[in-house]
């Protein structure tokens, strides 16, 4: 009996333990922050030459996730987080203007509404760049910024051909003036302000930054100078930090709410650096190319590959009083763990009847699991694959090239050993066709 109450004692007292579902009143709000195309290298706490105050400041008092893992491209990251399902589920393996969900289809913004969430997405939306397939028709209450990729931050038009008018508000093409930053910004700081102190909110801000074209005004360009000698690096740094500056002004906008403690921000980019960009007249304005843009050094690949700088990123949960600040999670996780995860932090009553394949890291995040069992995560761009089951990673291209990585003492993939180790790489395609086995196709 006494051992009993002390469990209770504990639950109760303890403001890290796994959460149990709360009353509306207690649901906390939710920023989800996502940077388009930031590389491993381009955050402070990661030891970037780039200037991330705001971002290194929420890092150090929040969980730095040191094994985050998304997709090799934007919209299928995009869809793994609303769906918390592998993007693939929905033949998805890269950028699309198609829609993507089927219509009535539960997501996380859906899921949240029905909660009595009030629930916005500004910025980048995707998953379809059509009004008809807007973010309204997805669970969002209200959007802003562009319903397809990246545009010219200030004509705000996306690539030339059927989709290249895409700015909007609540599924209404709009025109506006400004830098596709600040306005992105600008939006989430009105709902903040705006907000119901007896609703919660989620606000999914996905900018638009630091993805080509890149046009910075030289108020941030200019503290680079001395700094980063290739001008098109420099230019992305100046995108990064004005980015991050956008981030403060949200943080100052919740502290004015008197909402910080009860808001839960987590932060993410949607896949690692770019390479290389040469303009080719796809977009309608004029720009310079762009040689040197995102660093994932340490790591191997950049974006559109399933080697690890492409599909692992800086992220962060912030949450005073509730996640343990300072802190860093070792271990692997995905971003199709944040459906399930904040279900159930919300009190979701269906959220285990949902079709996922994410998994509960709340446990993780609040420290009362230390020691996980070993995960499986699958990775897919064009015919090229990789599953990761424990510190093993499988990579395959084609039929015949793959390759064996162990990363906890190889995290840079420099080193094949398929070769010394044939069962594990066996074991591992096994895991791997398995996986696409449960796949969808869009053809």
């Amino acid at each position: 009996m006494r051992s009993l109450l002390h469990c209770v004692a504990f639950l109760f007292f303890c403001p890290f333990c796994p959460f149990l579902p709360v009353a509306a009143s207690e649901r906390p709000n939710i920023l989800f922050l996502i940077a388009d195309d930031l590389g491993w290298a381009d955050v402070g706490w990661h030891g970037s030459e780039i200037d991330t105050p705001n971002l290194d400041g929420l890092s150090r008092q929040g969980v730095i996730l040191d094994q985050h893992y998304v997709t090799p491209m934007c919209s299928s990251t995009r869809a793994c987080l609303l769906s918390g399902q592998y993007s693939t589920r929905f033949g998805l393996d890269s950028a699309t203007n198609e829609r993507v969900f089927p219509p009535g289809m539960t997501t996380l913004a859906s899921a949240l509404q029905s909660l009595g969430y009030e629930t916005g997405l500004t910025g980048k939306w995707h998953l379809g760049s059509k009004p008809e397939w807007g973010p309204l028709q997805f669970g969002f209450t209200r959007s802003y910024g562009s319903f397809a990729g990246g545009v010219d931050q200030y004509l705000h038009l996306y690539k030339r051909g059927p989709y290249q008018k895409t700015w909007h508000r609540n599924d209404q093409y709009v025109s506006e003036k400004g830098h596709a930053t600040d306005l992105i910004a600008r939006e989430a700081i009105r709902w903040i302000e705006r907000s119901d102190r007896n609703h919660p909110w989620f606000i999914q801000v996905a900018f638009t930054a630091v993805h080509v074209p890149i046009q910075e005004p030289e108020k941030w360009v200019n503290p680079y100078a001395d700094r980063i000698k290739n001008e098109s690096r420099r230019h992305y740094a100046a995108c990064a930090t004005h980015m991050d500056h956008t981030i403060g002004e949200m943080i100052e906008a919740i502290e004015r709410a008197g909402q910080k403690e009860n808001t839960l921000i987590i932060f993410t980019s949607d896949n690692g650096g770019s390479g290389p960009w040469n303009p080719r007249g796809l977009y309608p304005g004029k720009y310079d190319p762009s040689p040197v843009l995102g660093i994932n050094k340490p790591l191997r690949g950049r974006k559109g590959t399933v080697y690890e700088g492409g599909i692992r990123v800086p992220a962060f949960a912030h949450w005073p009083g509730k996640l343990p600040a300072g802190t860093t999670l070792p271990h692997p996780v995905h971003i199709v763990d944040w459906m399930p995860s904040i279900l159930k932090l919300t009190g979701h009553p269906t959220a285990r009847q949902l079709p996922s394949d994410g998994r509960d890291i709340w446990p993780l995040l609040t420290k009362t699991e230390e020691s996980p069992d070993p995960r499986t995560l699958y990775f897919k761009r064009g015919n090229n694959f990789a599953l990761r089951h424990g510190d093993w990673k499988l990579v395959t291209t084609g039929k015949e090239k793959q390759e064996l990585f162990h990363l906890a003492v190889d995290p840079g993939e420099t080193k094949d050993l398929s070769r010394q180790n044939p069962e594990q790489a066996t074991k591992l395609r096994t895991l791997l066709e398995q996986e696409r086995k449960n796949d969808g196709d869009r053809s």
